[in-house]
């Protein structure tokens, strides 16, 4: 069995920051990650990101990435890919698929930062080749260099939605539409004004009604709906697309909390079930912490604030940092995240993380 002093599951914003705030105050920290190239969402955003230069402002998402990686590796972490946790079990031991073996590791503190999964909607004609989550589209395009196709409809005017349009365009893409059952745009008006400055039209308080295609997607019919939801008879438009491209939200991906016994609650602003965690990110089992989207769905940049609190939380429980030390910094971290968490969207997500904190004294 191998043994460690922290086992960090998850090489993307969250994790690599935690790796980094730990291993910088002495702790021998080792990540895996199940993917062959690190970083997580970060290396498929080539976008630069806005705000604060605090928060890193005017740069792009891969630049950041790398950044971060290469900090992690100069303090000695060790980033093992193609790495695949099977599950946590007690005293926190883990089942990992390492060189097509399962071994058997035990952290003496766990960060799991596994961020999310991309949701999916089905509707006749769906499990079409040509109908793919805008995270898909995103990784072919920005990773592998492969354009998804030639005309695209995307489904969600969320963030992701917006953002992997413009993306789409810049890779080459026709996008023919953005539609959306909500009623108004869901993503931040500057991601959108991108979008609509292409000539690119919303059509809001739509859905697909079905897919078309022999043996792929040839096209796509979709049909505005009620402020109830329900599809209005007779407002069906068609597009010749080859791509149905979705950006319908994400799911944590909260299993190995689920195995591992921690305490969850359902917050719907926050993507779903999420492990109950406290301001040190810490769950109800007191060894085990999280990071990123896995406690929550926000931002990247609020993954790396995250995991950078994590990682200072778990150096203070093993004896590398000093109360004094540890409670000044965490200050600083959770003030520069509420900055991230003004206006009504983070409003909402700041409360809901209020109450998760809450419901651990519970």
């Amino acid at each position: 069995m191998q043994r460690r002093e922290v086992v960090v599951i998850g090489a993307g914003p969250a994790g690599l920051s935690a790796a980094i705030e730990a291993a910088g105050n002495g702790v021998d920290v080792v990540v895996f990650d199940e993917n062959d190239r690190p970083g997580g969402q970060l290396f498929k955003q080539i976008h630069k990101f806005f705000g604060s230069k605090e928060h890193r402002a005017m740069e792009r998402g891969f630049n950041i990435g790398k950044d971060l990686l290469e900090e992690a590796k100069s303090l000695g972490v060790s980033v093992v890919l193609n790495a695949v946790v099977l599950g946590i079990y007690e005293n926190g031991v883990m089942n990992v698929v390492l060189n097509d073996r399962i071994e058997e590791v035990k952290g003496e503190r766990i960060l799991v930062a596994t961020g999310a999964s991309e949701n999916m909607v089905p509707f006749p004609g769906w499990t079409l080749p040509g109908v793919i989550g805008a995270g898909a589209a995103q990784t072919m395009t920005n990773i592998h260099g492969v354009r998804p196709g030639s005309r695209l409809l995307m489904v969600g005017s969320g963030n992701v939605g917006v953002v992997v349009s413009y993306q789409m365009v810049q890779a080459g893409c026709e996008v023919v539409a953005v539609i959306d059952a909500a009623p108004k745009v869901g993503g931040y008006g500057v991601h959108a004004a991108k979008i609509a400055r292409q000539g690119i039209p919303f059509f809001l308080s739509h859905t697909v009604k079905e897919a078309h295609g022999a043996g792929r997607v040839e096209g796509a019919t979709i049909i505005q709906v009620d402020d109830k939801w329900k599809p209005v008879p007779g407002t069906e438009k068609h597009f010749e697309v080859d791509t149905i491209c979705v950006a319908v939200g994400l799911t944590p991906m909260t299993k190995l909390l689920g195995m591992s016994g921690c305490k969850m609650t359902y917050i719907p602003v926050l993507g779903g079930a999420v492990p109950v965690h406290d301001r040190d990110q810490r769950t109800s089992i007191p060894t085990t912490y999280v990071a990123g989207d896995v406690s929550g769905i926000e931002e990247a940049s609020t993954a790396i604030l995250e995991g950078r609190i994590a990682g200072l939380a778990i150096a203070r429980s093993l004896g590398y940092l000093e109360d004094g030390a540890f409670l000044s910094r965490r200050e600083e971290l959770l003030n520069s995240m509420a900055g991230l968490r003004d206006g009504p969207h983070g409003i909402a997500r700041r409360e809901a993380k209020e109450l998760i904190n809450a419901a651990v004294q519970g």
